[in-house]
C-alpha cells in the first residue's frame, strides 16, 4: 500500500449528507441505485450512482445519512452524471455496506 501525507488527505473533501431520493438504474452496467444526496446549504444536492442494490431496498434509503467524497470530477455513468463517492466498505463478495455516522448531523459536515 502506497503512503500518503497530511497534504494528500487535505486534498479530499469527505462530507455526511442525507440521501433524499433513490431510483433504479437499469443502465447500469453492475446493479447500481440513483441517488440524490443532500449536502446542506453550501454544497447543496448531488447525484450519486451507488451499487448498493443487494443490502439495500429503495425505500430504506430515503432519509438515511452516508459519507461521501465531493470533490471528484464528475464521472459519466451510461445517461448519468454522478457527482460525488458514496463510501462504504466491502463485505462479503461484491456487497458494500455503507459508512454513517452512528448520530444524526447537520448535511455538509466535514469529515477528517
Amino acid at each position: 500500500m502506497e503512503m500518503i501525507n497530511w497534504p494528500d488527505f487535505e486534498k479530499i473533501d469527505i462530507r455526511v449528507g442525507t440521501i433524499i431520493s433513490v431510483a433504479d438504474f437499469p443502465k447500469a452496467r453492475n446493479p447500481s441505485y440513483q441517488l440524490k444526496i443532500d449536502f446542506g446549504p453550501a454544497l447543496g444536492i448531488k447525484n450519486s450512482s451507488a451499487q448498493i442494490t443487494t443490502l439495500y431496498q429503495q425505500e430504506e434509503l430515503v432519509g438515511k445519512q452516508v459519507i461521501a467524497v465531493v470533490n471528484f470530477p464528475v464521472k459519466q455513468i451510461a445517461n448519468f452524471f454522478s457527482e460525488c463517492l458514496v463510501l462504504g466498505i466491502y463485505g462479503t463478495g461484491k456487497d458494500i455496506i455503507l459508512l454513517q455516522p452512528d448520530k444524526p448531523v447537520a448535511n455538509g459536515l466535514k469529515i477528517g
